[in-house]
């Protein structure tokens, strides 16, 4: 009983911690904050081969209590510069596209928010991913449409592209909620990282086990779960506590 106390003091200081972060940048205006390059993606002009890379920064406002916001930046072998894929709400209710290219740069701040950066691939192999990449982009379903929870949201989009290139090998932290909204209302799939199968019914319910990912239970979009490879817990909010 004294180590589920201690556990749950723990749990507790690091949830508070994490929503302190957010809380205050909720409370200015979030649109004046940071979306300056983080300095994580490599300069093409000294760097010419390929690179992949996927990257998650805490959501703007009360979202970022839960959620973060996932995107994908690429730079084919000898380009001068990176593309940007991402999926986002704004606008979309007025006409514009939920799937964006380009908005910013591949590694910037998200309001505030500086991006940990989930995969990093480079070398001469890597342009055959860069192409199942965009093939998988193009693919996408929910082009158009976009709805925090449980999905399809940004989180969806990256998740169903990690499926379609299990060479990103992805582990989505537990706080990109909507990866386990699978497109068509399928309720069987890969998990995003390739390496396990997950069941999800509408996002909402479901379980995965995975190499990558471990053991995940979803609860109306909550993700608790153990993993195995990098042994840590994962839990709403707080996301990864164990192993980097």
């Amino acid at each position: 009983m004294k180590r589920l106390a201690r556990l749950g003091v723990v749990l507790s200081l690091v949830t508070a911690t994490a929503g302190c972060s957010v809380l205050e940048r909720a409370r200015g205006n979030w649109w004046e904050l940071s979306r300056e390059p983080s300095g994580q993606s490599p300069d093409p002009a000294t760097t010419p081969e390929a690179v992949v890379q996927v990257y998650a920064a805490r959501a703007v406002g009360w979202r970022g209590l839960l959620a973060v916001h996932t995107w994908i930046a690429l730079k084919p072998s000898g380009a001068a510069g990176y593309t940007r894929y991402e999926v986002m709400g704004w606008g979309v209710s007025r006409g514009a596209p939920a799937l964006r290219v380009n908005r910013t740069g591949p590694d910037n701040d998200w309001f505030g928010s500086r991006p940990h950066l989930l995969a990093d691939l480079r070398g001469p192999e890597v342009d055959a991913v860069i192409e199942k990449v965009q093939a998988a982009v193009a693919a996408y379903p929910y082009r158009d449409s976009y709805r925090t929870w449980p999905g399809p949201n940004s989180n969806t989009f990256t998740a169903y592209v990690a499926r379609a290139v299990p060479e990103l090998r992805l582990d989505l932290p537990p706080t990109a909620i909507g990866k386990d909204y699978l497109p068509g209302g399928e309720p069987v799939a890969l998990s995003p990282s390739g390496t396990g199968l997950q069941v999800s019914v509408f996002g909402l319910l479901g379980v995965m086990a995975a190499w990558e990912e471990g053991v995940e239970v979803n609860v109306l979009g909550l993700t608790f779960g153990v993993a195995v490879k990098h042994p840590a817990l994962k839990l709403p909010a707080v996301g990864r506590l164990g192993m980097p």
